[in-house]
């Protein structure tokens, strides 16, 4: 797997490098944003897999490559860096990460991540299924394939975990999702500050969408998704 680390540190870099290397990642490193997004430009190239993405950049901001990367590619995108607390957490995956990883951390730890977020990524290839084309519900119309979402043919734009927290919902109208079972599908993760983190998707849900009792709380299990009237 071809795997994009972006890390303005040479020496952080070329130890990382080294121990991915030595578990079969090719690594391709970019030393701030633009050259991230420079190298993910080639159409003619092997895609990457993964984008490993450190925040504290010389050029832009780590938050900023993010929301670039997201706006062209659904290509899984992990932060590592030094900044721990739950707000800059949330606001990373809010960006649409996939993950977040706190320095110091374990490699071991790292690179179940790495295949966690990689796995999700190739999972409709792998299972050789035929995915739902669109689902409509109400006025809320779910395009599965492009990743789009409408209410009363007016787009919506959301991130890349919003999308996967509505669409998890709404194959299963009525249906009550468990906390741990929404963190496991949609993060990948039972890492424990995923939990505020779902409730600040499902609050932005709500919010974009304009449908405030569109996702029911079920106090003390989780959320449901409540069909509008059309």
């Amino acid at each position: 797997m071809r795997l994009l680390l972006v890390e303005d540190d040479d020496h952080v870099a070329a130890a990382l490098s080294a121990v991915l290397s030595r578990h079969g990642f090719r690594i391709v490193h970019a030393r701030s944003g633009e050259e991230a997004l420079q190298a993910l430009l080639p159409a003619d190239k092997e895609p990457f897999g993964v984008v490993l993405l450190d925040l504290g950049l010389p050029d832009q901001d780590g938050y900023e490559v993010c929301g670039k990367i997201r706006k062209r590619s659904a290509i899984p995108v992990i932060m590592v860096t030094a900044r721990s607390d739950v707000r800059s957490r949330i606001h990373g995956l809010n960006l649409g990460a996939d993950d977040y990883v706190v320095k110091p951390y374990d490699t071991g730890e790292l690179l179940a991540r790495i295949h966690a977020v990689a796995r999700r990524g190739s999972a409709v290839e792998d299972t050789g299924a035929t995915p739902l084309a669109a689902l409509r519900l109400g006025p809320v119309h779910i395009e599965l394939p492009t990743r789009r979402v409408s209410v009363d043919g007016n787009e919506v734009q959301l991130t890349r975990k919003e999308f996967d927290l509505l669409a998890l919902l709404a194959q299963r109208p009525g249906v009550v999702f468990r906390r741990e079972q929404i963190i496991s599908e949609v993060w990948r993760t039972s890492w424990e500050g995923t939990g505020r983190t779902l409730e600040v998707h499902v609050a932005s849900l709500r919010s974009k969408l304009r449908l405030p009792a569109l996702v029911e709380t079920v106090r003390g299990v989780g959320y449901r998704l409540v069909p509008p009237s059309a």
